[in-house]
């Protein structure tokens, strides 16, 4: 397959699993044309056009041609300079490697990456929380996460990568809807009673028991095991940690339990008095989790060889 081809196809694949539903992901696209059909021409010359068919600004082809021919990828959570150096190293020992694929964004993804953030406005609203709250508490969240990514220096991956012409691509909310899909169906199927019934259905599953075996897998941070579940929200997608403010609102709405890939010691904090019990799944192991989910689909229609790295473990479901 062609660069371009896996590119669009990852991002159609996240898409169709996005848990605010395609609809409202065609709703965003639409309002992206027309904002950029109402731009100057200036303007237009530094509007990101790919916000026109990808609605993930996290998720961009950072460096290649799309009509590169992909047979070998090197996969990994952060492939960051010395990644990219390993996969030059890799060449030179005979490897082929046609694309490096970072989970975690880079680059001009992300400068851009709370772009993304909105998303959880949708996915808030579907779980009880007011929507013009959501977009309040989401909003300040946002102006936050631009502060602290703003004087980040994105593009020395990137600048790798081309130096040594190896082409590379970031994929990130599609991997991560693929995470939300999958746990929110299988936690719905089993309907788990207590909060350590939750923890059992995680640590059934292989990257999970993978990561527990590495002292980094599911744990619970607040409630005891023995108390009961509730509704339970899997939060693992829209770019990053949402606002701090939002879990009274959740507790409003009648979340029992979250479900978290990571959880800040200012989230932390603030989710403490609000009687809702916390699991932290893992980090790496969710990413993974994500990318696996991903890498099963793409090899349904494309034969690859997968060089895995960076803390991710490729484990086939189909």
């Amino acid at each position: 397959m062609k660069l371009g081809e896996i590119y669009d196809f990852v991002v159609k694949e996240g898409i169709k699993v996005d848990p605010r539903g395609p609809g409202s992901v065609r709703k965003d696209l639409a309002k992206a044309r027309a904002t950029y059909r109402g731009l100057t021409k200036r303007d237009k010359q530094e509007f990101d056009k790919e916000m026109l068919a990808n609605p993930y600004s996290d998720t961009r082809i950072l460096y290649g041609d799309r009509d590169t021919e992909v047979k070998s990828i090197f996969v990994g959570i952060d492939m960051e300079v010395g990644e990219i150096l390993l996969a030059d190293r890799l060449r030179e020992k005979g490897e082929r490697i046609d694309l490096i694929l970072s989970h975690h964004p880079e680059g001009m993804a992300l400068a851009g990456f709370y772009h993304v953030m909105p998303m959880q406005i949708g996915i808030l609203s579907k779980h009880g929380v007011a929507i013009d709250i959501a977009r309040d508490l989401l909003t300040k969240r946002m102006k936050e996460v631009e502060r602290k990514t703003l004087p980040i220096n994105h593009t020395r991956s990137v600048d790798a990568a081309r130096l040594l012409d190896i082409p590379y691509v970031c994929v990130h909310t599609p991997s991560d809807n693929h995470v939300v899909d999958y746990l929110q169906k299988l936690i719905d199927q089993k309907l788990p009673d207590t909060v350590g019934h939750v923890l059992k259905i995680l640590r059934s599953i292989p990257e999970y028991r993978q990561a527990s075996k590495e002292a980094a897998g599911p744990r619970l941070m607040l409630g005891e095991a023995k108390k009961p579940a509730g509704k339970i929200f899997v939060d693992m997608t829209g770019g990053t940690e949402g606002s701090k403010e939002v879990f009274g609102r959740l507790s409003q709405a009648g979340i029992g339990t979250i479900v978290a890939m990571h959880l800040s010691e200012e989230h932390f904090k603030k989710v403490e008095p609000e009687y809702i019990n916390v699991i932290v799944a893992g980090h790496i192991a969710s990413d993974g989790l994500g990318l696996n989910l991903l890498l099963d689909k793409l090899l349904k229609i494309g034969a690859f060889k997968i060089i895995t790295g960076s803390g991710f473990r490729r484990i086939r479901r189909r």
